[in-house]
Formats: structure tokens, C-alpha cells, sequence
């Protein structure tokens, strides 16, 4: 593919425009999407014109705003020609990856190959969240529901386990929701925690055929437990995930994290502004987050309102929320200084 622009013409801070084009017409069609959907998509993001004629295209608007546009367009015709696939939701993707500061469009080329389908990263947490799984043994994904930190942990644990790199996956969760309490729910002890495990068992739907599944959690190769299930094991050969750790004693969580075993890779999860643990306990996963910060072979991915992937109006609910805490938490701060000055 060769870029083509006007030199002479681009200006920093004003309009201008820049033309591209692609030299494969069949995958150029592609890339504009059907009656040129996706441009539509990169004009509403971007606020700029993109029209194109054949297997050109012209980008017209702020100066960054094309750029950023350009390198989204020029990654998604990369993604073309390697055979992968171009729909509303990868454009989406590749324009936040080459919106974001020092991130890299390539980062949306990452796969997770999974029996029924492959997965690449939406956002560049998500990238760096994907590499950080297969470098370390035991990575925190922290930050907000939608995000998709369990949705891309349980797509390692299966891309691992029909490699055969480990023997079995292990979901973990536990029983403590909102409040409730599981003696109030009817059924065995089964049944009373498969709803609190039912995202789990969703995501691996997703990743795999139903048979597959069934067969997998029959024989062992995949459990799906409550997280009082895993005291006194050693956790050897798989790969573990715990999920919704905000709501984990700091006693639950030392217990887990030292069930790791040899050949082995750990993955927890959790929301730490959705805490559901009695009123004064502390979030097992708040003190794992201050304490093994600094230990080598822990790593930290960070997520925010930026990297939700789900329905943009949860990007702005979960938005909304982050800013009334910072506004409460300076509140607080300025309340307790000005006690402070008075002598209360």
C-alpha cells in the first residue's frame, strides 16, 4: 500500500487533508465497509470527512485527527491482507489503539486463537494486559466491569489448555454478591453458586463448542468452583482464574494466591469500586494490589472507563461514577483539612 499527501499542505492545529491509497481493490472495498460503513464510523469518532473513490481515499479535518485516522485505516488494510477479519467492531478497536498516546495500531494484531473463534485486544490495556499473561505467572487485571479482563483470561486458559502447555483451567469466584447471602437460595450447593459462576461458564461457550465444554468439565480438564473450594490444594499444570477478587478477605486471597503450583499461571480479576464484603472488612484484593506491587513475576494491568468495549453508554455510566468518587474523595479531603485548621 502506498500513502500519498500534500507535503506541503499539512499544518499543525488547522484543517487539512490527506489522501491514501490502497492497492488491492477487493480488500480496499473491505476496509470501507458495506455502502461505507466503517469510513462512517471513522468520521463520527474522529470528527473528519473521508470520501473515497475506488481504492483511494481522502482524509479531511484537524491535523491529528487524519493522522490518527490514516494509521487506523493503514492497520486495518494490514489486518486485510493477513487474512483476518475487518467488522465495526475491530474499526472501533484499531481507532482506539491509534488514538491512544504511545500505543501501537500493530498491538490490535495480537491473537488469542481459541477453537471457536480469535480474539484480539480492543483497547491498549487490553494489549499490554494480553502480554503481560504470557510473560508472568501471575498477572491483576484491575478496573472496571466491561473491560473484558475475564473474557481475555479464560481466552488464554483455553488457547493454553488445546495446546496442551497446561492439563487443566480452573474459574474461581467467590460466593459473596450484592449482599446476598447463598443459605437464603434454594437447591444444593451447586446450585446455589452456579449463578455467581455463570459469566465464566458464558465465556467458555464462547471460546469453545458446547460438547466441548460439557465433555471438558466432566472429565476435569475444566472446573468451575467457588473460591472456599480451593483451600488445601496446590494448583499445579493449569491456569487459574479468579474472578470478582474485590470481594475476597485479605485472609481468601493469601490463601488462593498461595495454591500456585509448578507450571502453573494465575490470573485475578476485580472491580475495586464494587466491593460487596461487610461494611469495615478490607478487599483482599486491595491489599494484594499494595503489597505485591514491587515482586518480580507480578504484574498490574490497570484498567479504566477508556478500555470498556461494551455499549458506549456504559463507557459514559462507568465515567459518570469515576468522577463522582474523585469529587467525594477531594470532599472528604477538604472536609477533614478544614477540621484539621479549626482544632476539631
Amino acid at each position: 500500500m502506498k500513502r500519498l499527501s500534500k507535503p506541503n499542505s499539512l499544518k499543525k492545529n488547522g484543517v487539512d487533508s490527506r489522501k491514501l491509497v490502497f492497492e488491492d481493490n477487493a480488500l480496499a472495498i473491505q476496509l470501507f465497509g458495506s455502502h461505507h460503513s466503517h469510513l462512517t464510523i471513522v468520521e463520527k469518532e474522529l470528527n473528519i470527512t473521508a470520501q473515497a473513490i475506488g481504492n483511494e481515499i481522502t482524509l479531511i479535518g484537524e491535523y491529528e485527527n487524519i493522522n490518527v485516522a490514516a494509521d487506523a485505516m493503514t492497520g486495518l488494510y494490514d489486518r486485510l491482507k493477513k487474512g483476518m477479519l475487518v467488522d465495526h467492531h475491530e474499526v472501533e478497536a484499531v481507532l482506539r489503539m491509534a488514538s491512544h498516546s504511545g500505543s501501537n495500531v500493530s498491538d490490535a494484531d495480537i491473537e488469542v486463537k481459541t477453537r471457536k473463534r480469535t480474539i484480539s485486544p480492543r483497547t491498549p490495556t487490553q494489549a499490554n494486559y494480553l502480554r503481560a499473561i504470557d510473560k508472568n505467572e501471575l498477572v491483576f487485571g484491575i478496573g472496571p466491569a466491561g473491560t473484558g479482563k475475564t473474557y481475555l483470561a479464560v481466552a488464554k486458559a483455553v488457547e493454553r489448555l488445546v495446546r496442551g502447555d497446561v492439563d487443566r483451567i480452573i474459574l474461581s469466584r467467590p460466593a459473596v454478591e450484592a449482599g446476598e447471602q447463598l443459605g437464603f437460595l434454594p437447591g444444593d450447593m451447586r446450585e446455589k453458586v452456579d449463578p455467581y459462576l455463570r459469566p465464566l461458564y458464558d465465556a467458555l461457550h464462547d471460546m469453545l463448542p458446547s460438547d466441548q465444554v460439557t465433555k471438558r468439565l466432566e472429565n476435569g480438564e475444566i472446573e468451575v468452583a467457588p473460591l472456599a473450594f480451593m483451600r488445601g490444594r496446590t494448583l499445579a499444570n493449569a491456569f487459574v482464574i479468579l474472578d470478582e477478587a474485590q470481594n475476597t478477605t485479605a485472609v481468601q486471597m493469601k490463601m488462593f494466591l498461595t495454591r500456585l503450583g509448578e507450571n502453573a499461571r494465575m490470573v485475578v480479576n476485580g472491580d475495586l469500586s464494587q466491593v460487596d464484603l461487610p461494611r469495615g472488612t478490607h478487599s483482599g484484593l486491595r491489599d494484594a494490589s499494595e503489597i505485591l506491587n514491587n515482586v518480580s513475576g507480578v504484574a498490574f494491568a490497570r484498567f479504566t472507563h477508556n478500555d470498556v468495549v461494551r455499549h458506549r453508554l456504559v463507557t459514559n455510566i462507568v465515567k459518570a461514577y469515576d468522577d463522582e468518587e474523585l469529587r467525594r474523595r477531594a470532599s472528604a479531603r477538604y472536609e477533614k483539612g478544614e477540621k484539621s485548621e479549626n482544632g476539631v
